[in-house]
């Protein structure tokens, strides 16, 4: 029993010292009054050869290797796909949805909500270390630098570049090591998708379910509806 009281009186002093963020659908959407902003419409049987639904097949299967960047990039995924249809690979052909593919991923960095910068500068404002993770591949990503959030942010860890992906423990690992923080002295922020709540509390930290732009995607963990209730949790 005393032990227990003891666990329980150092939960209630334990002090957060660093908030890890996720990126899509956390910090920035890709959906707008519940469609996504951009117009995806690519006829990948005329393109690829491979019909639209083969090519979601083929690109859900290599999930796990895009995200931990066993490709180094989207051409490199595409390639491989094409190897293991037997069809036949054209530059210019993937060249082109590559740049469409970045086009794409730019849109959400080009309206951050303003919700979104006012929490990071509370957040700063308090002395509080911030971590991005998230889960992408490179043309994802492209567009970070300008998005006017890369500033707030004490370190970035993005899955391709870390060679792991979240749940796995290592990301979040790697993100705590970098702050030097300890895990349970952090609050993870995300969405929900990737089990990444599932997978933060497994490495020590604290989950926050962010349902302020996905509402679909059922946890059991703390819900926050706005940005403004991670501050409420700091009080």
């Amino acid at each position: 029993m005393l032990k227990l009281e003891a666990k329980l009186e150092g939960a209630d002093q334990m002090k957060i010292r660093a908030v890890l963020f996720d990126l899509f659908e956390t910090l920035i959407t890709e959906f707008a009054s519940g469609k996504r902003k951009s117009n995806r419409s690519y006829d990948y049987q005329a393109l690829l050869g491979l019909s639209n639904e083969d090519y979601k097949k083929e690109w859900r299967a290599r999930q796990e290797q895009r995200m931990s960047g066993f490709f180094p990039d989207y051409r490199a995924v595409l390639k491989d796909i094409l190897l293991a249809r037997s069809l036949p690979y054209h530059d210019s052909v993937v060249n082109t949805l590559y740049e469409e593919r970045v086009r794409e991923k730019q849109l959400p960095f080009q309206s951050v909500e303003p919700d979104i910068k006012r929490l990071l500068d509370s957040l700063k404002n308090r002395k509080l270390k911030l971590a991005l993770v998230s889960n992408c591949t490179e043309e994802e990503v492209k567009y970070w630098q300008d998005s006017g959030l890369a500033a707030y942010f004490d370190t970035v860890i993005f899955s391709y570049e870390a060679g792991c992906a979240k749940p796995d423990q290592r990301i979040y690992e790697l993100a705590c090591s970098r702050l030097a923080v300890r895990a349970d002295e952090c609050f993870f922020v995300g969405d929900g998708g990737s089990n990444e709540l599932e997978g933060a509390e497994r490495a020590g930290l604290n989950p926050l379910h962010a349902t302020w732009f996905n509402t679909f995607i059922e946890s059991k963990y703390k819900k926050l509806t706005h940005p403004n209730e991670l501050l409420q949790e700091l009080d």
